[in-house]
């Protein structure tokens, strides 16, 4: 489990395809950067852009994983060198400053608007049909494995096809600590919904039934 709250923005140094090739998936070798790695262990969990990922490796500065092509293909930003949020996973000697977050990618969204507003910046994302109904006015969302506040939300109609559109404001802090400041309109981003409304509608669902 996590909480959503960004330890540390790492970057994906070195990308080797597995034994099996492209098609079995790839080996990621990170740089953690401020991420301390002291009690980490192989096998431990760390959350990279919103995706719990197993260490197989570790260095004093890095650690590696190996990502399946399953999940290469459900995720966005573990595919190519580049900058990435990280957690490490949540332990119950620590406060959960954002929200439970289990690590799973349940959706790709896609950003609609990225804008300043005054000293803040409005993140609007075109999220898939099927997640609308999680999705709730002051409810919880992970993007890019940042736990954030939906401000907004409606359901549009968008290239022909309907989706669900929500807001989010990033205070300044977010923006600096966060790879969420390298967005633009168009960019794809891992979406996790809320882990409560996740088993609520699973209870209503099977009630109805």
């Amino acid at each position: 489990m996590f909480t959503g709250i960004v330890a540390a923005v790492g970057t994906i140094t070195k990308i080797t395809p597995l034994a099996g090739g492209l098609e079995a998936g790839v080996h990621l070798e990170i740089d953690a950067g401020g991420l301390p790695l002291a009690d980490v262990a192989l096998g431990d969990s760390i959350a990279i852009n919103g995706a719990c990922m197993t260490v197989v490796d570790k260095s004093a500065n890095g650690f590696a994983v190996d990502v399946s092509r399953e999940s290469l293909n459900r995720t966005v930003g573990l595919d190519a060198p580049g900058e990435v949020n990280l957690e490490k996973a949540l332990t119950l000697a620590e406060r959960l400053g954002g929200h439970l977050v289990s690590g799973h990618v349940d959706g790709l969204g896609k950003v609609h608007s990225f804008e300043p507003v005054g000293e803040s910046h409005e993140l609007v994302i075109d999220a898939p049909q099927e997640l609308a109904k999680f999705l709730a006015y002051k409810g919880s969302v992970v993007v890019n494995g940042v736990s954030l506040t939906v401000n907004r939300v409606e359901d549009v109609e968008e290239g022909g096809a309907r989706v669900c559109r929500f807001s989010i404001n990033l205070i300044p802090h977010t923006i600096e600590v966060t790879t969420l400041k390298h967005l633009r309109a168009g960019a794809r981003v891992n979406l996790e919904i809320d882990l409560i409304a996740r088993y609520v509608e699973r209870m209503l669902s099977a009630s109805r039934a």
